[in-house]
């Protein structure tokens, strides 16, 4: 592995990170097209590198921050972590039975819907909504405490 790599390599983590960190973005929205445009990976080559990336120690720090900060709901989090662990198995057990030209172009329009969405069609929470939500914060972390 040449120096420019790992150069490349390291840019891409800080940069996944701190967007991770951020706004919560990092594996499929900065480390794919990264590897597939700077490093020349095949898509499916990058999606499985971002998987790995993504185990829980990469997040741990930035997860104590906001848990210390009451923004964690644990029950929330080991219900989509199993979710999560078995979409993940179907979306790459389907990933891996289409060509390389067919997940760009499925990665490439499910960015671009999310997009478009975030840009044009999120309206602002209320206040009731957000006063809602600090509530049901407080009170999940005093449970957690008593």
């Amino acid at each position: 592995m040449s120096a420019n790599t790992i150069i490349l390599l390291i840019l891409i983590g800080l940069a996944a990170g701190f967007l991770s960190g951020l706004v919560g973005i990092g594996g499929g929205i900065i480390i794919v097209p990264a590897l597939v445009l700077l490093l020349g990976f095949t898509q499916k080559q990058a999606q499985g590198t971002s998987l790995g990336i993504m185990l829980l120690p990469i997040g741990i720090l930035a997860v104590m921050q906001y848990y210390k900060q009451g923004y964690i709901n644990i029950n929330y989090v080991l219900i989509v972590a199993l979710a999560f662990v078995a979409g993940g198995f179907l979306g790459s057990k389907l990933a891996l039975s289409l060509s390389d030209e067919r997940m760009k172009k499925v990665f490439a329009v499910v960015l671009f819907i999310i997009s478009v969405k975030m840009l044009f069609f999120d309206r602002p929470a209320d206040k009731k909504e957000q006063a809602r939500g600090t509530t049901i914060q407080a009170t999940e972390k005093n449970n957690e405490k008593g």
